[in-house]
Order: C-alpha cells, then structure tokens, then sequence
C-alpha cells in the first residue's frame, strides 16, 4: 500500500469539498474510483458532478452508465474497480476494498462533526499504520482550506 491521505471535514461537506479534490486528483491523469455509502449516494453524486461548476467538467460514470473502462472517475458503492483506478476516493464512511492495496492513493473523506464518523476514520487509521501505508492527515482551518496536521 502507497499513501493513504484522511481528509477531516469540519467547515464544508463532502458535496462542496469532492468535486475540487477530483478535480486535482483527475489533473494527475490517473484514473480514479470513488466508493460511496449506497447507491442513493452514487446517483445523488453522479447528478452532482454534473452541476457542481457550470465552467467545469470532470468526465465520469457509474453503473447506470456502462462502459466502465471508458470512464476516468468511476463512482460505485461496490468493491469493484471495472475502470483500473489507481486511485480511491472513500467516502460517506465506505470501507477499502480487500484489494486497498493496488492503489497508488487512498484519500478517505469524513465528517468531522459525526462522531461516529470520527471513530470510523480512527479505525482505519490504525488499520492503514498497521499494514505499513504512509499516512497523512489534512484538517480544514477556518477558510475550509487544508492543513497537514
């Protein structure tokens, strides 16, 4: 396993922070997989990367849309990865797949202010430090800017 960065919303939500982080990761031309809760939350997110930026376009699918391997930003809540990411985006408290370690990247995505979304991102913390993964942790400051704690 490569780096593993936890990313600890406090000031925004995941809708105003995932489009701007795809947006950097799709901007390093690897592909990328975002896993989410459930499928409500795939829909809500595929309908959301559409819109989010009308100056704005992050190319993207889902089951829904087919042709996994055509697509660069594949959004599931299965431990799939039909597309080849090299990246995983985890979010709404969605585990690793068992494969976690063939991705270069791992970003986990969590709500600072849902306690129990807190102790989930501890649990994988220990999880990723004990399988050797390089770890780092971006909190929001009071922009909603990052910061490397």
């Amino acid at each position: 396993m490569n780096r593993i960065d936890f990313y600890h919303l406090q000031k925004q939500n995941l809708e105003a922070v995932l489009p701007k982080l795809l947006e950097k990761a799709y901007a390093s031309g690897k592909t990328i997989k975002v896993k989410v809760g459930n499928e409500l939350r795939v829909d809500f997110l595929n309908s959301l990367l559409w819109t989010y930026n009308d100056e704005s376009f992050l190319p993207h699918g889902s089951k829904k849309d087919g042709n996994a391997e055509m697509q660069p930003i594949w959004l599931s809540a299965d431990d799939d990865n039909p597309n080849g990411a090299e990246m995983l985006f985890l979010t709404d408290g969605a585990l690793p797949p068992p494969d976690v370690a063939n991705f270069t990247r791992v970003f986990n995505i969590f709500d600072g202010n849902n306690a129990e979304a807190v102790e989930k991102a501890r649990s994988l913390w220990r999880e990723f430090k004990n399988s050797g993964g390089e770890l780092h942790y971006w909190q929001q400051d009071a922009n909603g800017g990052w910061a490397e704690k």
